[in-house]
């Protein structure tokens, strides 16, 4: 089983409902709309609500950041790399991470990629922040609502996604091409690496392409939840122009009573 925190994760985790709750508890001293939010969405679903005192939700989350609300779970399970390369009918994003060590930067990079629309996230096993419960309480609740694969071998993974027909791209502060002049309207893997090494040597050669982000200030590169936001909202933001292009375009070439040819995003 696992422990999930906050109002956030734990109401994102109710409404998906893809986990098995084993009970949920609240804090004795809070009440107000969103914690009663979380407990009649509980009940709906029959599913065990404990009061306790705020103490004892410290001790189980082993911090007080709980916000009144901790839940007991079965553990997130995760797909293999076969179950996201399955053609969708539109453009696939997946966005790859290469050794991500800080819970909060994964929670951050988790969430991006579900405002972003990303079809799938793709984790390493080793050497990389588990899917912890600081994790989820960053990603808001983001996690529960994604298709996430864990792999041993990351350059495997990227492979086997290429034969797949989709294009590798990394983001490297040694890329030739700015990030804003690549086209993301098609089939794409977005592959960002660690925070202190960056893409791993054998992962960077795997890349179809390497991106860059220029930096106008003294620094020379974003953090990389920051980094993976800022491309992973230009992909979005492409596609939906291509989408809305394509849209404008079939009406002026639909004419009186003929049906219009529905088409996915990013086609």
């Amino acid at each position: 089983m696992q422990i999930l925190y906050g109002i956030h994760p734990v109401e994102e985790a109710l409404k998906a409902g893809r986990r098995r709750f084993e009970h949920v508890l609240v804090a004795r001293e809070r009440r107000d709309e969103r914690l009663e939010a979380i407990v009649n969405l509980c009940r709906a679903l029959k599913i065990r609500v404990r009061t306790e005192p705020r103490e004892s939700l410290n001790d189980i989350a082993r911090t007080p950041a709980h916000q009144g609300v901790v839940a007991i779970v079965r553990a997130q399970e995760f797909l293999a790399i076969e179950d996201i390369v399955a053609p969708t009918g539109s453009a696939r994003l997946v966005l790859a991470l290469d050794g991500v060590e800080d819970p909060q930067n994964l929670g951050a990079l988790l969430r991006s990629a579900d405002g972003a629309g990303a079809d799938a996230v793709v984790m390493t096993e080793r050497r990389a922040a588990p899917l912890s419960a600081v994790a989820a309480k960053a990603a808001a609740g983001a996690q529960e609502h994604l298709r996430i694969a864990r792999v041993v071998n990351l350059v495997r993974a990227l492979e086997e996604l290429k034969r797949n027909n989709l294009w590798v791209i990394g983001l490297d502060e040694r890329g030739t091409t700015d990030y804003d002049r690549f086209d993301f309207t098609g089939d794409c893997v977005l592959v960002m690496g660690s925070e202190g090494d960056g893409l791993h040597d054998l992962v960077r050669r795997t890349c179809d392409h390497l991106l860059r982000i220029p930096m106008a200030g003294g620094v020379s590169s974003l953090n990389v939840s920051a980094a993976a936001s800022v491309v992973l909202f230009e992909a979005a933001r492409q596609r939906r122009a291509a989408h809305a292009s394509h849209h404008q375009s079939s009406e002026k070439t639909s004419g009186p009573g003929r049906p219009k040819k529905q088409k996915g995003l990013g086609s």
